[in-house]
């Protein structure tokens, strides 16, 4: 059982590393399609403040993931079904370019396990599933309301401003953005996976289970730590559709969308609420994109199939996550 553990724990650490590599083009797509970094230089920089985000944030999120669902049905084999139906989900998501949520696809992936094992839908903790898919709408409105009021109000302060003097002093500005975007992605992504690690030590009785589910130290570091070696292996398949497709960006629009994004972000992670990075860097692009006054310059196209990859990703990973959950059981003989 200690092996299966380790394995498990194991996969954990690959999820949490796909999740940065897929989500390194939501920290790294503003700023290399302004072209105020190189993909390079971008994936270093983001990767970093995924890291140093393990000493700003307390571990809200990973509680809420870890008390989600019943703990007599949270078992090395749900463990598993949800991380490889989020982990297959997010592959083929890559794959096609789409840039959907892997947060989603973590907490649809649990739930399908959790509720194949329990075979009933209140096996889940309502509140917490609940916030989560409310935050699909929430997050990327909330995103794009606040890219577009800054967008306005910097276009107020800068009316008077030469082209050069705009583009020169938020190039900068979009630097100190970036970080703040990578914080905040940091902070509320690598928790995801903290959470279910957290979850499956207790399952196997190898730490307490009294209290809240706190998170070791050592589960936060390697979790973070992951999360920076996946973003420094880079999405680029995403970086196209994010930075390029929704709608052309300049440093100025980079800096409003970025800033727009770790606003939203540090304030989920505030209220130990998991959303999704993806959704938000989204929203707040378009919200951006949209304050030229002209809705054609936002491609709805791109933007329509972006959404249709969200509204499947819960379902889509619950799915898959079920399918591995009954192959487990049926291998390993226990539940």
């Amino acid at each position: 059982m200690t092996t299966y553990i380790l394995v498990i724990l194991v996969i954990a650490l690959i999820f949490d590393y796909i999740n940065g590599f897929h989500d390194a083009a939501n920290s790294i797509a503003t700023i290399v399609s302004t072209r105020v970094l190189s993909p390079r230089s971008a994936v270093i920089w983001a990767a970093a403040f995924n890291f140093i985000a393990f000493a700003l944030f307390e571990p809200t999120v990973a509680r809420n993931i870890a008390k989600g669902v019943e703990p007599a049905f949270i078992t090395p084999n749900v463990i598993l079904g949800g991380l490889l139906g989020a982990i297959i989900w997010n592959l083929l998501t890559w794959w096609w370019g789409l840039p959907s949520s892997s947060s989603h696809a973590l907490m649809g992936g649990f739930a399908g396990a959790a509720v194949n094992s329990a075979g009933r839908l209140s096996v889940l903790d309502a509140t917490i599933f609940g916030k989560t898919a409310a935050f699909i709408l929430v997050s990327p409105l909330l995103g794009a309301i606040i890219g577009f009021v800054l967008m306005h109000g910097i276009r107020v302060l800068a009316r008077d401003w030469t082209p050069g003097k705009v583009s020169g002093r938020f190039r900068r500005l979009q630097l100190l953005s970036a970080a703040a975007y990578s914080l905040g992605h940091g902070g509320n992504d690598a928790q995801k996976t903290m959470g279910i690690i957290t979850a499956l030590l207790i399952s196997a009785g190898l730490q307490s289970s009294e209290g809240e589910p706190k998170p070791m130290l050592w589960v936060v570091l390697v979790c973070h730590a992951a999360m920076g070696l996946g973003t420094l292996s880079g999405g680029w398949r995403i970086v196209k559709t994010m930075g390029m497709k929704i709608t052309k960006l300049k440093p100025v629009g980079g800096f409003a969308a970025e800033t727009a994004g770790a606003a939203t972000l540090f304030s989920a992670t505030a209220l130990g609420i998991p959303v999704s990075t993806t959704h938000t860097i989204t929203g707040a692009i378009v919200g951006v994109g949209a304050t030229s006054g002209r809705l054609s310059t936002v491609r709805w196209g791109v933007a329509g199939r972006i959404v249709w990859a969200w509204v499947f990703t819960i379902p889509a990973s619950a799915l898959l996550a079920a399918a591995v959950y009954s192959a487990a059981r049926y291998i390993s003989g226990t539940p």
